[in-house]
C-alpha cells in the first residue's frame, strides 16, 4: 500500500467572515425562543457573516465546518444532506438528526435543504441542557434553529444574488486499459473477449457538471408594518451522468402592529417544489464503471442490446445502467401567524399557529436491459402538520438588582400522514418506464400497500429565569410532552433543566485587570426525550393483512397480528452535564471558549430476540440500552490586524468526541432479555464476497459505536504457484485460524472521528477580501475495501482490475486489516475572493454590488489511498467507516457570483 500523503491542491479564484464567539442568545422566531424564559448557555449563533462564501447549495452547506460539535453528512457534494449530527450519536435506532426549527415551525433537515440560502439570517445550535430540555421529547440530538429574513423599516429596495459555476472531476481509479488487460489476459493464459474498443467507462458516466442560482428579493416598510417576499430557482447538473437537482422557492413575511403598538402580527408563507434525478444504485453504477471489460463500448451493439461477461454477474455495463431511473420531488408548504400583546406591568401573551403540507414523490423503473422483465414502482407519502401554541410571560425589574423572567406554554401539535405505493413487472417494451403502469403484466403480491399515521403530541412547560446584579442568572424550565405514540401506561414524560452563569467581568475586583474583556463561567444540566426508534402504532395491538387464500371460489385477504405488542414502550431519556467559558482579551481581540459535557442515554430501544412462547413472535422493541457521550469543545478567534483599509480575522473550532456503548441486556417484565455483544453492522458486498467473513465494523457492548473487527494480516505470503495471499495471524493461539466472528478478530480502530476541525481565515484590504475554509476529521480509520476488490487477480479477466494488481499478483480478497487505513483528512473546503465595488452616493438605483469568484473543494490532504477521505463517519448504517466502491467521484466547482442591491 502507498502510504504516502496525497495533496491536491488547485488555485483559482474568492467575503469577510466575522468573528466567530459563542453567545448568549435570544431568538426572536422561534415558537419556543421568544417565550422560555431567557437563554443561559453556549449557543452558537450563526449569522451571514460567519456562513460560508463559497458556492453554497445547501442551507446547511452554510455551516459546514463553523460550529463544533456539528457534522453534516452527505453521500456527495449535492444539494442534499443525508443526516447532521449535533455532538454525536446518541441512539442506536431512534432519530439522531437534530430537531429543526424554522421561523417557529418544527421541521426537519430534508425541508431546510429547500429553504434558499440568502433567505436565511442566522441559524443558532443548541447543545446543552438547559437549552435543548424545554424542547422535551424532542431535543436529545441537538437542536437548530432557523431565523429567516424579514421586513425591515425603510425605503423599497430589491436584492440579486447569483451564481453559476461548473464542476469537473479531478480523481478517478486507475484501472487497466485496453491494451493492459489484453496483455495481461494473454500473459497469464486466460481468455479474454476482445470487443474491439479501448473505453474509460469511469470517463463514459461521468460530464463537467453546471450550476446555476438565482434568488429576487424585496423589502419595504416602517416600524409599525413591513414585508419582504422572495423567490429562489437552483439547478444542478452534477458530474455524475442522471445525477440533477433542481428546487423553487418562495417566501412572503408580513408584519403589522395594531392598538397603538399593544399588538404585533407576523405572518409569513413558505413553498417550494424539489425535484431529483437520483443515479438508482449508485455502487452498482460505479462498480461497473470501473470493472467493466474496457474492450466493449460505451453503446448498444448490433442486435440491440449491450456487450458484458456473462460471468460477471454483480455488474452491468453503466451505459446500460444509466437507462434505470430514479426520480423523486418533494414539494412544501408551510403557513404561520404570531399575536404577540403587550398587556402591561411586565406581561406579554402570544398565540401562535402554524400549518404544514408536505408530497414526496417517488418513481423507479429498471429497463429489461438490466432486470428481467423489467420493473416500476410508483410511491407517495404526503403530511399534514398542525402547530398551535399559548404562552404567557412575565418580566419584572427592581431594586436595579433583581431581574425575573417567568414563562407558562401550552403546545399541541398533530400530524397526519398518508401513503401509497405499487410495484410492477413483465413490461414487453421499455418505452413506458414509470409513467404507465399498466404496460406491466404483474402486479406482485405485497408489494402494492397504503399506510397510514396520526401522531399527537400535547405539551406543557414552565420557565423561569432569576438575575442577581446582572452577573449571576439561574435558569429553570420544566416541560411535561404527552405522546400518543408511547404505551398507555407512559403517555407523559417530564424533562427538566437548569443552568447557572457567572458573569465575572462585573464583578468590582475585575475592574482594574487588563487582560480580560470578558469572562462568563456556566454549566447546567438536564433532560431530553427521544422517540425516533416509535411508530404510531407500535405499542397497539393491531390485525394486518397477512396473506391471500382461495376462499368459496374467490381469493380472500387473511388478517393476523404482526408483532409483539408492548404497552411499557416510552421515551428514550438523555441526560446531559455541561460546564464551560466564555473568554475574550484585549478588547476581544482574542476570543476564546471552552466547555467540556457529559451526556448518557437510558431507556433506549432496541429489538430483541425473545422466546415463543410466552411471546406471540421472536421480535419485541423494548427500552433497555444504554448509552453515553462525552467530548470538549475549544474555539478560538483572533485578530491580528485590525485597521480601516485593512483586517485579518482567523477562527477556529475543534471538537473532541467519545462515545461507549455501555449495555443491551436488562429485564422486561420479568424476562431477562439479552442482546449480543457483538453485532456486525457493516460488510462488503461484490463478486465473491459471501457469508459472515466479509463483515467489517461492529457495535460491541463496552467500545464506540463503530469499530473495526477485524483479522490481523501480517503480511503478503507467497503461494506455490507464485501468486500471493494475505497471511493472518492465530491471535487466540489455538493452533487454527478462524475468521468467523470470534477469537481470530480483534478491535482495529473505530470508524468515527476523535476529533474534527474548523477553520476560517478572512483577509480583507479596502474593498476586496479572501476567504478560506478548511475542515478536517482525526482520530479514525477507513476500510478500503475498494482496493481490496480492485486489486484480486483472483477475479480477473471476469472484472477488470487496477494497474498495480497484475504486479502484486494477488488472487485473495479475505477481508483483514490489511486494507484498514488512517481516515484523517484536512479539507480545503472553500477559496473565496470578493470586490465589494464601491457605489458613488449620487447612484440613484443601485445601493451595492458585489462580484465574486470561488473554488469549492480545493485541495485535500491525506494518506488515505482511495479516492476520497470523506466518506461515512458519522451515521451508524452498513456504510459506516467502509470505502467499498461506492465513493463519489471527488469533483471540484469553478463559480462567479454578483450580488446586487438597488
Amino acid at each position: 500500500m502507498n502510504k504516502n500523503a496525497i495533496i491536491t491542491l488547485t488555485l483559482a479564484a474568492l467575503p469577510l467572515c466575522a468573528t466567530a464567539q459563542h453567545i448568549k442568545y435570544t431568538p426572536a422566531t422561534s415558537v419556543l425562543a421568544d417565550t422560555i424564559a431567557g437563554r443561559n448557555g453556549s449557543v452558537d449563533v450563526i449569522g451571514e457573516g460567519r456562513m460560508n462564501k463559497g458556492l453554497v447549495i445547501n442551507s446547511l452547506d452554510a455551516i459546514a465546518g463553523q460550529a463544533a460539535g456539528v457534522v453534516t453528512t452527505g453521500d456527495n457534494r449535492m444539494a442534499m444532506i443525508n443526516s447532521v449530527r449535533v455532538r454525536g450519536t446518541t441512539s442506536l435506532t431512534g432519530g439522531n438528526d437534530p430537531l429543526v426549527i424554522i421561523d417557529g415551525v418544527y421541521s426537519d433537515i430534508a425541508t431546510l435543504s429547500t429553504i434558499y440560502p440568502a433567505d436565511i439570517e442566522s441559524f443558532a445550535i443548541l447543545k446543552n441542557a438547559a437549552e435543548t430540555a424545554p424542547y422535551g421529547s424532542r431535543g436529545a440530538s441537538g437542536v437548530i434553529q432557523v431565523t429567516t429574513k424579514r421586513g425591515r423599516a425603510g425605503k423599497f429596495s430589491i436584492s440579486y444574488d447569483g451564481n453559476i459555476g461548473f464542476e469537473t472531476v479531478y480523481k478517478k481509479i486507475d484501472m487497466l486499459d485496453r491494451n493492459a488487460y489484453l496483455a495481461t489476459a494473454e500473459a497469464l493464459g486466460r481468455y479474454a473477449t476482445d470487443g474491439g474498443y479501448n473505453t474509460d467507462f469511469q470517463d463514459a458516466i461521468t460530464r463537467t457538471g453546471f450550476v446555476t442560482n438565482h434568488h429576487v428579493a424585496f423589502s419595504g416598510g416602517t416600524d409599525e408594518q413591513n414585508y419582504r417576499a422572495s423567490i429562489g430557482v437552483m439547478n444542478h447538473n452534477a458530474p455524475l451522468r442522471n445525477d440533477s437537482y433542481n428546487n423553487f422557492a418562495a417566501k412572503v413575511d408580513l408584519m403589522q402592529m395594531a392598538f397603538d403598538n399593544h399588538l404585533t402580527i407576523d405572518f409569513g408563507v413558505f413553498g417550494s417544489s424539489q425535484s431529483n434525478n437520483n443515479v438508482f444504485n449508485l455502487q452498482e453504477l460505479l462498480y461497473s464503471a470501473a470493472t467493466l471489460n474496457p474492450t466493449f463500448p460505451n453503446h448498444m451493439n448490433a442486435a440491440g442490446g449491450w456487450d458484458k461477461n456473462a460471468t460477471a454477474s454483480q455488474i452491468n455495463p453503466p451505459g446500460a445502467l444509466l437507462g434505470k431511473k430514479n426520480h423523486n420531488r418533494n414539494q412544501n408548504f408551510g403557513s404561520h401567524i404570531r399575536l404577540k400583546a403587550d398587556l402591561g406591568h411586565g406581561l406579554t401573551a402570544q398565540a401562535f399557529g402554524a400549518y404544514t403540507y408536505n408530497s414526496n414523490e417517488n418513481a423507479k423503473s429498471a429497463p429489461t436491459w438490466v432486470w428481467a422483465q423489467g420493473q416500476a414502482w410508483r410511491g407517495e407519502m404526503k403530511q399534514e402538520t398542525w402547530l398551535g401554541n399559548l404562552s404567557l410571560n412575565y418580566h419584572k425589574r427592581w431594586a436595579a438588582r433583581h431581574d425575573i423572567n417567568v414563562t407558562a406554554l401550552t403546545e399541541y401539535e398533530a400530524t397526519k400522514q398518508r401513503g401509497f405505493w405499487t410495484s410492477v413487472k413483465g413490461f414487453t417494451t421499455n418505452a413506458l418506464g414509470y409513467d404507465n403502469l399498466t404496460g406491466a403484466a404483474t402486479v406482485p403480491y405485497g408489494l402494492t400497500g397504503s399506510g397510514y399515521d396520526n401522531p399527537k403530541l400535547l405539551s406543557f412547560m414552565l420557565g423561569a429565569e432569576y438575575s442577581l446584579l446582572n452577573r449571576y442568572t439561574l435558569n429553570v424550565n420544566a416541560r411535561a410532552d404527552g405522546s400518543s405514540m408511547v404505551g398507555k401506561d407512559n403517555r407523559w414524560g417530564f424533562f427538566p433543566s437548569v443552568s447557572l452563569s457567572w458573569d465575572v467581568m462585573k464583578e468590582p475586583f475585575m475592574k482594574r485587570q487588563t487582560v480580560f474583556s470578558r469572562l462568563i463561567l456556566r454549566t447546567g444540566y438536564g433532560l431530553t426525550g427521544n422517540l425516533g426508534a416509535i411508530s404510531s402504532y407500535n405499542s397497539l395491538n393491531m390485525l394486518l393483512p397477512d396473506g391471500a387464500i382461495p376462499w368459496n371460489g374467490s381469493t380472500a385477504v387473511t388478517y393476523s397480528t404482526k408483532h409483539n405488542v408492548n404497552p411499557d414502550l416510552k421515551w428514550e431519556t438523555r441526560g446531559t452535564f455541561n460546564i464551560g467559558a466564555d473568554m475574550g482579551f484585549w478588547h476581544d481581540r482574542l476570543i476564546v471558549t471552552a466547555e467540556y459535557y457529559y451526556s448518557r442515554t437510558w431507556d433506549m430501544l432496541y429489538e430483541y430476540d425473545v422466546p415463543v412462547p410466552p411471546f406471540t413472535y421472536d421480535k419485541l422493541l423494548a427500552n433497555l440500552g444504554k448509552m453515553s457521550n462525552k467530548g470538549l469543545e475549544i474555539g478560538a478567534s483572533v485578530t491580528p490586524v485590525q485597521q480601516r483599509d485593512m483586517e485579518l480575522n482567523v477562527s477556529m473550532n475543534m471538537s473532541f468526541q467519545k462515545n461507549k456503548l455501555i449495555s443491551l441486556s436488562g429485564n422486561y417484565n420479568g424476562e431477562n432479555l439479552t442482546a449480543a455483544d457483538i453485532t456486525s453492522i457493516g460488510s462488503l458486498n461484490g463478486a465473491g464476497f459471501h457469508g459472515g467473513n466479509n463483515n467489517i465494523v461492529y457495535q460491541i457492548v463496552g467500545q464506540p459505536l463503530g469499530v473495526f473487527y477485524l483479522p490481523h494480516c501480517t503480511g503478503l505470503t507467497k503461494n506455490a504457484d507464485g501468486t500471493y495471499s494475505y497471511a493472518i495471524a492465530d491471535l487466540d493461539n489455538n493452533g487454527r485460524v478462524n475468521i468467523e466472528d470470534g477469537g481470530d478478530r480483534y478491535i482495529a480502530g473505530q470508524a468515527m472521528p476523535k476529533m474534527f476541525l474548523g477553520t476560517n481565515i478572512s483577509f480583507r484590504y479596502k474593498d476586496f477580501d479572501i476567504t478560506l475554509q478548511v475542515n478536517g476529521a482525526f482520530g479514525h480509520k477507513i476500510y478500503n475495501g475498494t482496493a481490496l476488490t480492485y486489486m484480486n487477480m483472483g477475479a480477473f479477466p471476469d472484472y477488470n482490475v487496477m494497474k498495480d494488481a497484475p504486479k502484486a499478483r494477488i488472487y485473495d480478497q479475505t477481508a483483514t486489516d490489511y486494507w484498514l487505513e488512517k481516515g484523517d483528512y484536512l479539507n480545503f473546503d472553500y477559496l473565496t475572493i470578493g470586490w465589494n465595488v464601491p457605489i458613488s452616493k449620487t447612484a440613484r438605483y443601485i445601493s451595492s454590488l458585489r462580484l465574486s469568484a470561488s473554488v469549492n473543494n480545493l485541495a485535500t490532504i491525506t494518506s488515505y489511498d482511495g479516492l476520497t477521505p470523506i466518506i461515512n463517519s458519522s451515521v451508524v448504517d452498513n456504510t459506516l467507516g467502509i470505502d467499498d466502491k461506492r465513493s463519489y467521484p471527488p469533483y471540484r466547482t469553478f463559480s462567479i457570483g454578483v450580488s446586487i442591491g438597488f
